[in-house]
């Protein structure tokens, strides 16, 4: 079992709570016939709704901890040693066009002794699968899965050690914007010596299925904090190597690689 600290269980029921308002919502997006701008107003103000119940939720368990929220930027608590990481749908254009692969991602960043800020906790919820996976400094990498009758099981990331065999995930810009020629240039780098390459418009879930092993790798640049700071925690507790793929700390460049100690050099080559 993962025995699950407090704040653990505050960030999952926080999850869990606001989910049920997000499930709800996309069950409406799929049938709802409105103009080409409704939808995306309507993914919008769901986001809103998820993100202020989390923020609530939360700050009544933790008063005073500071958020860092997608859209909103940066909220300062009175403690300042702690602060959530919230992404209320991680892969809303997904949600937007009714693809079910999206996730609610909340973290928590802590600073100690003066030392620089750490993610010391983390989670992403698939609310329509029930699949919550999480993580929390030193006690390992866990799925809680809907699909097979609840229950912590430990996350395994991949043991392939051939690159050939490998399948990999990442993300990118789309025509016309900043980096999708280099984008194209990695696919077709990693295509052709891989397995094979997902593009499913969740950087969380992408992390977190690494951690379980459903991907041997995974790459994508420009990602927003909030967008990765759980699957981060949650790759690295499953003892996956993440690493920045230009200087710096990926947090802060958002320029972000996963995979085993095996695999990583490989793909940091073909993509770097």
């Amino acid at each position: 079992m993962s025995g699950m600290s407090a704040i653990m269980n505050v960030m999952q029921e926080a999850a869990r709570k606001a989910s049920r308002g997000l499930q709800r919502d996309f069950g409406e997006i799929e049938t709802m016939q409105v103009s080409r701008k409704g939808p995306a107003d309507f993914v919008d103000h769901a986001a809103r709704k998820t993100k202020q119940t989390i923020h609530e939720l939360l700050t009544q368990a933790r008063p005073g901890y500071g958020f860092l929220m997608e859209d909103q930027g940066a909220i300062v608590g009175t403690d300042k040693s702690h602060r959530f990481i919230v992404d209320p749908i991680n892969g809303k254009t997904n949600f937007l066009h009714g693809i079910p692969h999206f996730g609610i991602s909340i973290a928590l960043e802590r600073e100690i002794d003066g030392n620089p800020r750490e993610i010391v906790a983390g989670l992403v919820y698939n609310p329509l699968s029930d699949d919550m996976w999480f993580a929390e400094k030193g006690r390992g990498a866990y799925i809680n899965d809907g699909t097979r009758g609840g229950g912590d099981r430990r996350l395994k990331p991949t043991q392939r050690e051939l690159f050939s065999d490998c399948l990999f995930a990442t993300g990118g810009p789309s025509v016309g914007q900043k980096g999708h020629t280099k984008f194209l240039k990695e696919i077709h780098q990693v295509m052709g010596t891989s397995a094979g390459i997902r593009s499913m418009g969740a950087p969380g879930l992408d992390l977190a299925w690494t951690a379980a092993g459903r991907y041997d790798g995974f790459w994508q640049r420009d990602v927003k904090p909030w967008e990765m700071a759980a699957g981060i925690i949650i790759a690295r507790e499953a003892t996956l190597m993440v690493e920045s793929l230009t200087s710096g700390v990926v947090m802060d460049t958002g320029n972000i690689i996963v995979g085993t100690q095996t695999l990583l050099p490989v793909l940091k080559e073909r993509v770097g």
